[in-house]
């Protein structure tokens, strides 16, 4: 398989690579919170060398065992291929309400779509670059390459101050 093409799975779905779908998380929290002041996931992310990686997101990814009681599965509804691709096998049926889980609201899986498609609209190099921003060198800097959500708040932002207080009120459920 060349790196970047997407196969087709043999459900007639295609399988994604690793990038987009650590990307288009990445972009969606980054976005959510700026435009109304949480992220979606509220994921740890750490600072790598293509780009912020949301650490539980990929996990799942390569199917570590960890998180299948929290999603209350017995197996994820996708198997990796040929490394760092995914694609769906529907096994068990839960493919859909893992796709559109009715936790997630409206307006949060709206801009999660959008961002799909922008990630999925751009190349490796492309969203690499879009992700090496000021909040991804800060996250470099530190010593265990942990990204800081504060740093996502845009500079210019009217509310950053109170924005970043509302973070640090959630403390221990997401990443400062």
């Amino acid at each position: 398989m060349l790196a970047g093409s997407a196969v087709d799975a043999a459900d007639g779905r295609r399988a994604l690579d690793f990038h987009t779908i650590l990307k288009t998380a990445y972009f969606a929290d980054k976005r959510m919170l700026n435009e109304h002041w949480r992220p979606i996931f509220g994921a740890t992310y750490r600072a790598m060398n293509y780009g912020p990686v949301p650490v539980e997101i990929y996990q799942m990814l390569k199917c570590d065992p960890y998180y299948l009681s929290e999603l209350e599965l017995s197996d994820y509804p996708w198997k990796r291929e040929n490394g760092y691709w995914v694609s769906f096998v529907d096994s068990n049926l839960r493919s859909n309400e893992i796709l559109n889980p009715p936790d997630i609201a409206e307006a949060d899986m709206a801009i999660l779509a959008e961002e799909f498609e922008r990630s999925r609209g751009m190349s490796f190099n492309q969203r690499t670059n879009e992700t090496h921003q000021m909040d991804w060198v800060r996250g470099i800097q530190r010593p265990d390459s942990r990204m800081a959500y504060e740093d996502m708040i845009a500079e210019d932002h009217p509310h950053r101050e109170e924005m970043i207080e509302d973070l640090a009120s959630m403390g221990v459920r997401i990443v400062l």
